[in-house]
């Protein structure tokens, strides 16, 4: 199975509307190129891709920025388009007085399948105390968190706050919280790469692409910058596949991954098999 671990959902039928909303959405997140995309569209590009599942991607920035990019039962309504096809993640602002309750509400009963936090664009830091109850809910219901670690494009997103190692601590307090590291933590990543070896309970994810070709950059990765080998003999369990669509083609990416020479069954992992222990899907 090849599961796309990072994909956003805000373009796509029916959170695109074309109103005011989206206009603020956009603006927010600095992706005002980017257009809208039917479920027909997105259902025949990850076909076309050979991808089976696309884990949605939602963040609430409600006392930033008043308002979420996609909400929690926006999601629920979203995978329910298809919902052999799509994972929706929830998010939820740490600075909320409700955000254990939105928890609950998202992991409970919207049954939605993991957290997405961006420290850089919601300002925290991964060790501050307001995160130890976020923490706990998710090992309360068994969900992990995918982190936007590293670089971003996006306006007004410090990186001191998604540093790698600024999630260290957090893996050693919380080994029982499947922790995903977005972006491979670029352009850190061989502090990711340490974190991944440290640590069982770290994953981190492709989704990074920021010069070239996806396959020339993988390759400057995962070849040059980390040593050939590492992926296979030292972390081929923590890898994820992640596309960061609709700003990266799923495709390229994927290619991009396939063109690393890889072995056959490491490539299967990175492809499908790590996401599913992330996510808890396996047997």
């Amino acid at each position: 199975m090849v599961i796309d671990v990072h994909t956003h959902a805000e373009f796509m039928e029916p959170m695109y509307k074309g109103d005011e909303v989206t206009r603020q959405r956009k603006e927010i997140m600095g992706r005002e190129f980017l257009g809208y995309s039917d479920i027909s569209m997105a259902l025949f590009q990850m076909d076309h891709a050979g991808i089976d599942k696309r884990v949605l991607l939602p963040l609430d920035l409600t006392t930033q920025y008043g308002c979420t990019i996609v909400s929690n039962d926006e999601m629920k309504k979203l995978v329910e388009e298809a919902p052999e096809r799509f994972i929706g993640f929830a998010s939820v602002d740490p600075y909320r007085e409700d955000a254990i309750k939105e928890l609950d509400h998202a992991f409970g009963e919207l049954g939605l399948s993991g957290l997405k936090l961006n420290p850089s664009k919601q300002k925290f830091y991964p060790t501050d105390s307001i995160m130890k109850p976020v923490y706990e809910k998710c090992i309360e219901y068994g969900k992990p968190i995918l982190f936007h670690c590293g670089t971003s494009w996006e306006p007004n997103t410090p990186a001191k706050y998604s540093k790698p190692l600024c999630f260290e601590e957090v893996a050693i307090e919380y080994p029982e919280l499947r922790i995903g590291l977005a972006h491979f933590g670029w352009p850190w990543v061989q502090d990711t790469a340490m974190i991944l070896l440290k640590y069982p309970n770290v994953y981190a994810d492709t989704s990074m692409l920021y010069c070239d070709r996806a396959k020339d950059f993988f390759h400057q990765i995962f070849k040059v910058d980390l040593s050939p080998l590492w992926i296979e003999n030292m972390f081929s369990d923590k890898v994820m596949f992640g596309s960061n669509s609709p700003r990266f083609g799923e495709e390229d990416m994927k290619y991009g991954l396939e063109k690393l020479g890889l072995r056959e069954r490491t490539l299967a992992k990175v492809l499908g098999g790590n996401a599913m222990k992330f996510l808890g899907m396996e047997d």
